[in-house]
């Protein structure tokens, strides 16, 4: 198995997809003419946006959207780039809500913490250096 698709259900897909163009540069790859579901362009791994009526759909006991909740949930989205200081400030322009500023890390990459308005909990890192 490889990882495919990496998705969150979000209050508004289009908005979601706009902001991560703007704020990271990322590139739209589809939306749905239902506007239900969309993907962005980020590599060999798909990062798609669903629609909380889909995820109504597909979980029908429920789940926690991340636009609701207080806290960011246990997961992260995480994207690499050269520049972590430029990346950040760029993202809570655009919208994000800063949880960790750039820090370098020990063992020598540096990783900021965002979040942006669907609530979603965005790492952004420079490359590990092995």
């Amino acid at each position: 198995m490889k990882l495919g698709y990496a998705i969150a259900y979000v209050p508004n897909v289009s908005e979601s997809l706009a902001f991560f163009e703007t704020a990271f540069g990322l590139t739209r790859r589809f939306l749905h003419e239902s506007g239900t579901y969309g993907e962005l362009e980020t590599g060999e791994t798909t990062l798609g946006f669903a629609s909380h009526e889909l995820g109504q759909m597909n979980f029908p006991n429920g789940y926690i959207e991340a636009h609701c909740s207080k806290q960011p949930l246990g997961f992260e989205i995480a994207l690499v780039t050269d520049d972590v200081d430029q990346g950040h400030k760029k993202a809570i322009a655009t919208g994000a809500t800063e949880i960790a500023p750039p820090q370098q890390k020990p063992w020598g990459q540096t990783v900021s913490y965002v979040r942006c308005p669907a609530g979603i909990l965005i790492e952004l890192c420079t490359p590990i250096s092995p």
